[in-house]
């Protein structure tokens, strides 16, 4: 759940400028987010700008700028575990379990009232 600090008001940026190829891959990339229902279209009050870093293949990865909206969000104060700490406690395991997430911020489940502030705007829409 995105918590905001007590009275902030939505976050909203400008789209960036981006290059006609750089349009060109993001309307491609949003039309396939949306024939898969990964994201729909939206109204919200919110909205973030996108921008594009190379990958290493040299295509293009998509990427929100949520900075703003970041400014705003309480944090959560919780220790990451010490890895040792993890390893001993798989002691005596017998049974693993690998699971490869090829898009992991696609599959993370998100908060009925939080999915109206990941909102972002592109020249095509929000």
């Amino acid at each position: 759940m995105i918590v905001e600090e007590p009275g902030s008001k939505p976050t909203v940026r400008p789209p960036y400028r981006l290059s006609p190829p750089e349009l060109a891959d993001m309307k491609k990339q949003i039309e396939y987010v949306l024939e898969k229902k990964l994201i729909q279209l939206s109204t919200s009050p919110y909205g973030a700008p996108v921008l594009f870093t190379p990958k290493p293949d040299g295509s293009l990865r998509m990427c929100i700028d949520y900075k703003a909206l970041n400014k705003l969000t309480i944090k959560n104060r919780y220790h990451i575990p010490r890895i040792d700490d993890l390893l001993d406690q798989l002691r005596g395991a017998t049974i693993f379990y690998k699971q490869d997430l090829r898009s992991g911020y696609w599959q993370i489940r998100m908060a009925d009232n939080s999915i109206h502030k990941t909102a972002f705007r592109t020249r095509y829409g929000s």
